[in-house]
Order: structure tokens, then sequence, then C-alpha cells
């Protein structure tokens, strides 16, 4: 597929509106084909898969920063949206459970990305990042902020969402055999509330400006995000994110991932992928373990703490809990948790690891 996109390039070098029809056409096709397997989060991963192979096969074209920081604002909206006040408080309540649950998956990831540096099968913290156990997006993001190769963290972290919800949904299926309920179709064109989108916007669009204008790290997906989890919780402001924005948000981000790969950059990540499929392979494995010990010394159902220990990310795992009887509060509360934990120790877990590496 690369060389027929190669010789396309060579055709369409200089058109940039062409060049953005195939990207269109390459993102509609994976989309199909990816949701043909009803793949969480195949809005994001299908336009990031037809980035790589068009920029890799030589495309010019990139999503502008002013659209990606906006996407970024989006998602730090749809993060702490996620997030409600209950889920922490109920943490803290039970928290010996959840610092179990949570330090045995960060402990893991972490040990697997030294090692992966260790080995020097990526550069520098991207192994480490690219292990993180967070939201595939915002560690993403991170990463970029603290100096990794955000095409190879994007490219580990998505191979490995697409691993463990694979897992997660043959696991889930296997166990319940057929206890699940089907996902409620998707509703595209919800009634708008004008004020409750136009507060979404501000908060995405402005929180992303500041977090760039004040060089916050990460800071066009981090300052909405915290500014959402502030007034939601306070009851200042109601959030509205339709599914056409939220699809919107998904592609900018992924094409803005994709278009950054370049022939090596691709031909590198193509080389290192047996041993970061070892390595995520292994983690899931490892994760299972933590999950059945989880449900052994708790007393829940072992589905419920498999997908509460699962590697990320959440929003796959919520899909799949969401579609089975299991204690979906407990589940979320775990992912959320872990997340929250990440994003606070990530940078300097990232620094202190990898300065180990290279001793």
């Amino acid at each position: 597929m690369v060389a027929s996109l190669d010789r396309l390039m060579q055709r369409l070098h200089n058109r940039i509106f062409a060049q953005w029809g195939v990207v269109l056409v390459l993102s509609l096709v994976f989309l199909t084909v990816l949701e043909a397997f009803r793949l969480p989060a195949a809005l994001l991963l299908a336009p990031m898969i037809a980035g790589i192979l068009f920029s890799a096969a030589g495309g010019t074209v990139k999503v502008p920063d002013f659209f990606y920081a906006g996407a970024q604002g989006v998602v730090g909206v749809m993060i702490a949206k996620s997030l409600p006040l209950s889920n922490l408080t109920e943490a803290v309540r039970d928290w010996p459970v959840f610092l179990g649950g949570v330090g045995s998956t960060v402990v893991t990831a972490a040990l697997l990305g030294w090692l992966l540096t260790r080995w020097r099968v990526l550069p520098g913290t991207t192994a480490i990042w690219g292990s993180s156990p967070g939201a595939a997006s915002t560690m993403t993001v991170m990463a970029e902020a603290f100096g990794a190769d955000v095409r190879l963290v994007a490219f580990m972290q998505y191979l490995r969402v697409m691993c463990v919800a694979g897992a997660a949904s043959i696991i889930a299926s296997v166990v319940m055999t057929g206890a699940g309920h089907p996902l409620p179709p998707v509703d595209w064109f919800p009634a708008i509330k004008p004020a409750a989108l136009a507060a979404t916007l501000a908060i995405a669009l402005v929180g992303a400006l500041l977090g760039k204008v004040l060089r916050v790290p990460a800071g066009a997906l981090l300052v909405p995000l915290v500014a959402t989890s502030v007034l939601t919780w306070t009851g200042a402001v109601a959030i509205q994110l339709p599914s056409w924005l939220l699809a919107i948000s998904y592609a900018l981000f992924g094409w803005s991932i994709g278009l950054k790969f370049t022939r090596e950059t691709f031909l590198y990540a193509a080389r290192a992928t047996p041993r970061l499929l070892a390595s995520i392979i292994t983690l899931i494995a490892i994760c299972g373990g933590f999950g059945m010990i989880l449900s052994w010394a708790v007393g829940v159902d072992p589905l419920t703490a498999y997908l509460a220990t699962s590697p990320g990310g959440a929003d796959s795992v919520a899909i799949i809990a969401a579609s089975s009887k299991v204690d979906v509060p407990f589940v979320m509360t775990m992912q959320m948790t872990r997340f929250l934990v990440v994003l606070v120790t990530g940078p300097a877990l990232a620094r202190f690891l990898a300065g180990r590496a290279a001793t």
C-alpha cells in the first residue's frame, strides 16, 4: 500500500486539497474496517493509521497547530467530564484496594518501559512514555511536551490500545457467554443546548490557547482538563460534547500524530513492532494476574477485576464494561484513579527511569 501511495504522492506533491482528499478517503476506509471489528477508539485510530501510511509514502500535508491544540482541548474536556467527583471519593474511602490495583499496573508498566529503554528498542524516554498505562491521548501529548518522540509514543500507546481492547473483548465474551447487552446506537446529532455547547467550546479553545501561551507542559490538554473539572464539580457550567464534535477532534488528533511520521520513522517502528508486541502481551498477562488476585482479595467478580486492572485505555475499557454485566463504577474508578496517578507522576518517573537505563 505504501508503494502505491508513493507513486500517487509524486503526482500530487503540490496539490494540497487533493492530498487531503486522499487522507480523508484512507481514513474512511480504515474506519470502516475497524468499526467492522467493533474496535474501541476507531474514530481516532483510523485517521492516525491513514496519516502514518500517507506521510510515510511522501505526503506533505500537516494539521495546523491551532487545530491540533483545539482538538487537545476538546479531548481534555472529555476526560474531565468522565471524572465525576464521586469516583474520587470512592477511591479515597477504599484507598488500600485502589493503591494495590493501581500501583501494581503502574509499576509493571514502568519496569517494562525501563527494559525497552535499557535494550535500546526505542530512544530516550520514548519507551517509558509509550508503556505508561494512562489515557493514550494524554500520554502522547505529555510525552511530546517532555521531549520524547511523539510519533513512536503514539504508535506504542495505540498498538497497546488495540491489543488490550481485543483481549478484553474476547475475554468478556467468553466469560459472560452472551450475558452482555448490545451498546445503544450513537446519537450523532443530539439536541443542542446553545449555552452549554458555547461554554464547552470556550473552555476547550481558550484553555488550549492559555496552555500554549503560558507554556504549560501539555497545557493545551491539561488546562482545559483542570478547568472543566473545577467548573463541573462546583456546578458552575454544564458540558455538552456532541458525538460529531468528538469525532472531528479525534480525527484532527489522529491526523496530527500520523502525519508527523516520516518514512524512516515508519520503518523504525515496523522493526520494533515484534518486541513492542511482546512487551504489551506481557503487560496484559501480568495485569490479568493482578486482576485475579484483586478478585480473590476483595470479592469482586473476576471479569470486573480484570477490566479494572486492564492497562488502558480507559475509554476502551469503559465501552467493554458497559456491554457486560460487571461493576462498572468499580472498573471506571480504578481506571480513572490510575490515570490521575500517571498524570501526576509520569514526567518525574520517565526522567528517573531513563536516567537509570542510561547508566
